[in-house]
């Protein structure tokens, strides 16, 4: 049924108008769209850049590491620049932007040809992005596509409205990608030609430009990446010649220039990470800044040093496997003109097996009795010790603290109780002065940050109750190295210092040092020509935990300090690997090293000796004819005189006699025997009065006894001389040679 012409217009006018209404929201909300993109793309019209990055390189120049700031980063590489580099910046507008100075942020030519190319040929899309809206992209990335563009369209406008042109293409540089985690122009400068962005040649200006299109294609350490980056710079030296920025000369000489380069071997960081993530710590920390416009960092690790330090950590501790030994790790300060970190081995093989990846210069453990020397330092600032004091060295009253051999050497000065690490005395001291003055003291010299009270470590703070790191013992020994002002470690020429500041006279710090470098003192707990005597002057003073858990040494000449520990990440026992025995060795392989020492050659040098004091010499051995064959000096204040201890003899005391063996003595070992049975017994003739004795064989210390007592040596074949010596005194046996087949 046909409808009538009234009911036909009808229908017409509502089609119509619906189709109009609909134009008209969809025209609405595209303009709602659009006007609410402008907005965003107004507000948002900003030049942001992540923090720099910092490049760190070692004392000699050589790259080191590089760090990133914060989850804005780009990831490693970025650097700010002053002013547009003009060569750079005419090569990138040559191949990213040619009507950079024609257009408002966005060339709808560049659109328009990028999209009739993507329409009739295969291959890489191009997008038509100018400079402006790469820079829209790169501070606020997001997929590809239609909208997104035009998001990026937008910001391009308003960053070039509002900024201008010059200042978004310097920003461009900034951020540009070029390859191998670099971002900038003044970074990749520096990365790929250790130079300033303002003095690289037209043929790397023109490599670099030519990397942003496809930083992971153009890659420059390999040789396909090179070619290709080479032949798009190719095209931008032909463009830079078209608009004669460069004349027929310098263009020849550029395209040469690429035809003859090789791929660019990028830095690349050791495997020593240790020191990167303490670097990247003391840039966190702010205790290292770098020029804002130069963030280079000049550190004073020696590379080549840190992997000598590595080879001979790795071959010491290699020797003591054995015995349960796991980790190790050294520090090497030089000390001329501050104390100057030129290596740091943090554990034996970072990321390799035994807590690698830990460092060990950061890893509180205990201390042994490396804090033995601070402890007798307070007391002589306190005035409750003078050189010239004796102390005991004797079980009664020593707190439940046993010394580390089970013996005890009596009566003894200060010089001979640190110098032969006695617990004994050393607890007796910290009483003397107070548990909380000692505490405080060590908090003072920055060996811990512990808060918990000071009666809960007592006084075997003296033997290693309180924990501290190797960092932190190194401090504090160069503090001692120099005449008592503390001082922050130097790891960088950019570091940030901490005033130094006076923790011990001078008297008090001198008088230690003299202690801790003295041979002789250390008879007879140390033997002498050990590893801890050197051919120059050293102080040093080793360590070793409860149950062999860990082994310190430090050590300090007048060029060097040095710092070792050798243990296990598990805080496990060692077989009988104390300080002396073991870290003791390293750190003198390594000083030695250090030195250039040569063997055979002394140095004639010591240590400056405390100002206002006298040097007393006391005689520990007679020798013939009324004559001293071995002295101990002590440094005292004048008018004071060395004490005579109570145990010691008169000019007509007992002679010490050999009973047994007897003189000329020949043993035959019956090969069937036992070696923990095949002893002979050493033994005195009786002594009206009991005293203590020091047994030698082949003029080495083999045990401290009672005159009364028997004493077992294990066979050994050879002819060797036994002989008695008076502990501390004049006075010994005569030699008894034994034969042993």
């Amino acid at each position: 049924m046909t409808q009538s012409p009234d009911k036909q217009h009808r229908k017409r006018l509502l089609r119509d108008w619906r189709f109009w209404a609909a134009t008209a929201c969809v025209t609405a909300a595209l303009l709602g769209s659009i006007g609410l993109s402008l907005r965003a793309a107004v507000a948002n019209a900003r030049l942001e850049a992540p923090s720099p990055t910092e490049i760190v390189y070692d004392r000699n120049g050589a790259f080191l590491t590089q760090v990133a700031h914060g989850p804005e980063s780009l990831g490693y590489g970025y650097w700010p620049l002053r002013q547009i580099p003009k060569r750079l910046a005419l090569a990138t507008l040559a191949l990213e932007d040619r009507r950079f100075d024609e257009h408002p942020g966005v060339d709808p030519l560049a659109l328009a040809r990028a999209a009739w190319r993507n329409l009739l040929h295969r291959g890489p899309r191009q997008g038509g992005s100018t400079i402006a809206m790469q820079v829209a992209r790169m501070q606020n990335p997001k997929p590809r596509g239609l909208v997104n563009k035009l998001d990026e369209a937008l910001s391009a406008l308003a960053l070039v409205a509002r900024h201008g042109r010059e200042a978004v293409l310097l920003h461009y540089l900034r951020l540009a990608p070029y390859g191998a985690g670099s971002h900038g122009a003044a970074h990749a400068a520096r990365f790929y030609f250790n130079k300033p962005v303002e003095d690289l040649s037209w043929a790397e200006t023109a490599l670099l430009a030519a990397i942003p299109q496809a930083p992971g294609r153009m890659n420059l350490a390999r040789a396909s990446g090179l070619r290709r980056a080479a032949t798009r710079a190719a095209r931008a030296i032909d463009a830079l010649a078209r608009q004669r920025a460069l004349d027929r000369e310098e263009a020849a000489l550029a395209k040469a220039q690429l035809l003859a380069m090789r791929p660019i071997e990028t830095p690349k960081r050791p495997q020593a990470l240790h020191l990167a993530l303490r670097y990247a710590q003391l840039l966190r920390e702010g205790r290292i800044e770098a020029e804002p416009h130069d963030p280079r960092l000049h550190a004073s690790i020696d590379l080549d040093l840190e992997t000598r330090m590595e080879r001979l950590a790795r071959r010491y501790l290699d020797g003591f496997r054995d015995a349960g030994a796991r980790q190790v790790a050294i520090m090497v300060a030089e000390r001329q003109g501050g104390n100057h970190i030129v290596a740091e081995v943090g554990s034996a093989r970072f990321g390799g097996k035994d807590a690698g990846s830990f460092d060990f210069t950061r890893t509180a453990r205990s201390p042994g009795s490396t804090l033995k020397p601070f402890v007798y330092a307070l007391a002589f600032e306190r005035g409750v010790l003078e050189s010239t004091d004796l102390l005991a060295d004797v079980p009664e009253g020593a707190s439940g603290v046993n010394n580390a051999d089970g013996l005890y050497l009596g009566p003894m000065t200060p010089r001979q109780a640190l110098a032969n690490s006695r617990n004994v005395p050393a607890a007796n001291l910290i009483r003397r002065v107070g548990v909380e003055a000692n505490f405080q003291f060590l908090h003072e010299i920055g060996l811990h940050e512990l808060e918990a009270p000071a009666e809960s470590f007592g006084v075997s703070m003296a033997i290693g109750s309180l924990p501290t790191q190797l960092g932190k013992l190194t401090r504090a020994y160069a503090m001692l190295a120099d005449d008592g002002v503390l001082s922050d470690l130097i790891y960088a020429k950019e570091q940030r210092l901490g005033a130094a500041r006076r923790a011990l006279s001078l008297d008090t710090a001198r008088l230690v040092t003299s202690m801790l470098a003295d041979p002789q003192a250390r008879l007879p707990t140390f033997p002498r020509y050990g590893p801890l005597e050197y051919p120059f002057a050293v102080a040093v003073k080793t360590g070793t935990s409860q149950g062999y858990r860990d082994a310190w040494t430090l050590a300090f000449s007048k060029r060097f300090i040095v710092g070792v520990w050798i243990g296990r990440a598990d805080a496990g026992t060692m077989r009988e690997i104390s300080g002396a025995a073991s870290s003791a060795r390293l750190a003198h392989a390594a000083l030695v090293q250090l030195h250039g020492a040569k063997p055979g050659e002394i140095e004639d040098d010591a240590f400056l000796p405390p100002p206002d004091r006298i040097a007393l010499d006391a005689c520990l051995e007679a020798g013939a004819q009324g004559s001293c064959a071995a002295t101990l000096r002590e440094w005292a204040k004048p008018g004071a005189a060395l004490p005579v201890a109570p145990a010691a003899r008169p000019a007509n005391a007992e002679r010490l006699v050999i009973a047994t063996p007897e003189a000329d003595t020949h043993i035959w070992r019956n090969p069937e025997q036992p070696a923990a049975v095949a002893k002979i017994a050493l033994k005195l003739a009786p002594l009206a009065r009991a005293e203590q004795i020091v047994w030698y064989v082949d003029g080495e210390p083999f045990r401290v006894a009672e005159t009364d007592e028997t004493v077992f040596w294990p066979l050994r074949p050879g002819q060797h001389q036994i002989e008695a010596r008076r502990a501390l005194q004049p006075g010994r046996s005569r030699s008894v040679r034994v034969v042993v087949e």
